[in-house]
């Protein structure tokens, strides 16, 4: 998961644009007034070419990280769209600090408007690629609210592929039932682990089998976890170690 361009020169003003310490031309007025150095040396030319992975860059005394790439881990709220741009709708990105929407990053796959729950975005396509490819089969597990009463037939179905209304037949899939309430209804509470991820595709499973799912929530995606201490639409950096799963996930 290194950056792939480590050891690539850039130009300053591209650099410092890119992580969002000013725009081009503040960056320009910057340097002409002495604030920015480049390995403690006063750069007066911002359109000078710097390797930003080792070279010590410095704008106003302050030392600048500089990262290619941006990985975030969001818990995903209902009534906001898995998308980068919507006319009516809020996305998750209307949900991010300039900090990180300079970075333009994108939602790893898609959870349904009213699903809540683990949503990666990056502007990593690479690795975006690998986690949502077919081939990978990538495990993603879900909790979810069902109405009627979910038993060992329905297990045996999903694990089996159901399927769905178009006729596809979905790979196998591990339903656990959690739990059961028995009241005007019977609502069931289970734990479901899918390597794929057809449109609304845990809701479609459920209704093949004559049930309807009434709260879906991502906890799971390989073996990245949801924070549960995040509350819903916060988000954070992943970790090292998360972002080391991910490089092990895309394997």
């Amino acid at each position: 998961m290194s950056p792939s361009n480590e050891g690539k020169k850039q130009r300053l003003d591209k650099v410092l644009s890119h992580i969002g310490i000013a725009s081009r031309s503040e960056i320009r007025k910057q340097a002409k007034q002495g604030l920015i150095t480049v390995n403690g040396a006063v750069v007066k030319d911002s359109g000078i070419h710097v390797d930003p992975y080792k070279d010590t860059i410095q704008v106003a005394g302050e030392k600048v990280l500089y990262r290619e790439y941006v990985y975030l881990m969001m818990n995903k709220p209902p009534g906001v769209l898995s998308a980068t741009e919507d006319r009516k709708d809020r996305t998750v990105l209307d949900l991010l600090s300039t900090e990180y929407a300079q970075f333009e990053p994108f939602p790893v796959g898609r959870l349904d408007k009213d699903t809540v729950g683990l949503l990666l975005l990056t502007n990593d396509g690479k690795l975006a690629h690998e986690l949502l490819s077919p081939r990978k089969h990538v495990p993603k597990t879900y909790e979810a609210t069902v109405e009627g009463e979910v038993d060992s037939d329905d297990v045996a179905a999903f694990s089996a592929g159901v399927q769905l209304e178009d006729g596809y037949v979905t790979q196998p899939a591990q339903l656990t039932i959690l739990s059961r309430e028995r009241g005007t209804k019977v609502i069931s509470y289970i734990s479901l682990v899918i390597t794929e991820g057809k449109f609304h595709q845990v809701k479609r499973m459920f209704q093949a089998v004559g049930k309807k799912v009434t709260f879906l929530k991502r906890v799971s995606m390989g073996e990245l976890k949801l924070d549960e201490t995040l509350p819903l639409g916060s988000y954070r950096e992943l970790t090292a170690g998360e972002l080391n799963m991910l490089g092990e996930t895309d394997k």
